[in-house]
């Protein structure tokens, strides 16, 4: 079998901006990705279907037996082996949701299906990547650690709670931190850096080379995603990497893309003063729409970026590449390419010096922003 993941359109559309840049498979989740876990539970390489602007970067490889996955399922041991046991030209559905078919091509009407009645965890909106990532985090921590050995914790100083629920890689640094797995697992990737005086509280996970700063808490259900710099007060969050939020300021039930950046005493609200629901724009109605929680925060799109002491509101949406700066509270949705006033206006990020800024970013990290993602982000560009 030659393994597929596909984008379901419609909750692809749901999960902008953070789709504009990836394959739903590629969404962080727990510890890893989507498309991570899949490979993890099939033993197998997979490849994306995706939109035509992403398939450069993301390419499918067809052969004559193929098994498409939506790849805004999570996977489990039951889904898997009903995946493995499909039948030729087979969809397997749960409600009206197809969550894989056997074909020779691409389809999406099917003469044979069968109900899968098992327990299915499917990332439809952008909020249910926090409010399912606790869960997540138990679920990967329990398979990546599976008959292994954690590093041991040698620093003396460094206080630990429920031992058999923290698990470090190789490489990592720490010094007198708290860790605190009471409420769910720990894990710290390979190379990672826990400075002095960090608080982290389970489930919690950092991935590979990112840093923990000085006097920074991190709480429940949060992950810091490979090559990421952060401080402060984080909850209930994730970071999918190579983003920094490295100074103070309080960043609650959110999903930051990657190359992100908070400005020092950036501070995004996550509850409305009078505690009712949240509205939250859609992509899907071009409205804000009722997300039907108390607790929303940001949702920020790859390559955007805060001035220092910047308000973001409950329920804010920011868009790919936005430069945002000002005093008062920003708005509730932040077009994609929008470079602020300062006065809580915006007028166009030009698409060549979103370039430049991606480059030099990149560079940074000793990455390439090569043409394949110089297409992307004009295709972004030409559809606001």
């Amino acid at each position: 079998m030659n393994f597929i993941l596909f984008d379901d359109p419609q909750i692809r559309q749901s999960l902008l901006p953070l789709t504009f840049t990836r394959p739903v498979g590629e969404i962080r989740i727990g510890i890893q990705t989507i498309s991570e876990k899949w490979q993890a539970y099939l033993q197998s390489e997979t490849s994306f279907y995706t939109q035509d602007y992403l398939q450069t970067k993301f390419p499918v490889i067809v052969a004559d037996d193929n098994v498409f996955i939506n790849c805004a399922v999570c996977p489990t041991e039951t889904l898997v082996e009903a995946i493995q046991q499909l039948a030729p030209e087979t969809a397997l559905l749960q409600g009206e949701t197809i969550l894989a078919y056997r074909s020779k091509e691409a389809k999406d009407t099917f003469e044979n299906t069968i109900t899968f009645e098992g327990t299915v965890r499917i990332i439809r909106h952008a909020i249910d990547i926090y409010t399912h990532n606790g869960e997540q985090i138990i679920n990967d921590f329990q398979r990546i650690t599976a008959g292994r050995i954690s590093q041991p914790i040698n620093d003396r100083f460094t206080a630990f709670y429920n031992e058999s629920q923290i698990f470090i890689e190789e490489g990592v640094d720490l010094k007198s931190v708290v860790l605190d797995a009471t409420h769910g697992p720990i894990y710290i990737g390979k190379g990672v850096s826990l400075s002095i005086g960090a608080l982290i509280q389970g489930p919690f996970a950092i991935c590979e080379n990112s840093v923990v700063n000085m006097g920074a808490k991190m709480r429940r259900n949060t992950t810091i995603g490979p090559h990421c710099k952060v401080g402060g007060e984080i909850s209930n969050s994730v970071i999918f990497g190579n983003s920094n939020k490295g100074h103070e300021g309080f960043m609650g039930n959110s999903v930051i893309g990657e190359w992100c950046n908070w400005g020092a005493d950036t501070n995004n609200s996550n509850l409305k003063n009078d505690y009712s629901k949240v509205e939250l724009w859609s992509y899907v109605s071009n409205r804000y729409e009722n997300t039907g929680s108390q607790f929303v925060g940001l949702i920020m799109g790859d390559h955007s970026k805060c001035g220092i002491n910047t308000m973001f509101n409950t329920g804010t949406v920011v868009g790919v590449n936005c430069n945002i700066f000002g005093a008062d509270f920003q708005p509730k949705h932040i077009p994609s390419f929008s470079w602020s006033n300062g006065n809580g206006t915006f007028k166009t990020y030009h698409l060549r010096k979103a370039n430049q800024v991606a480059r030099a970013v990149l560079e940074r990290r000793g990455k390439e922003f090569d043409a394949v993602e110089e297409q992307i982000l004009k295709a972004i560009f030409e559809k606001i």
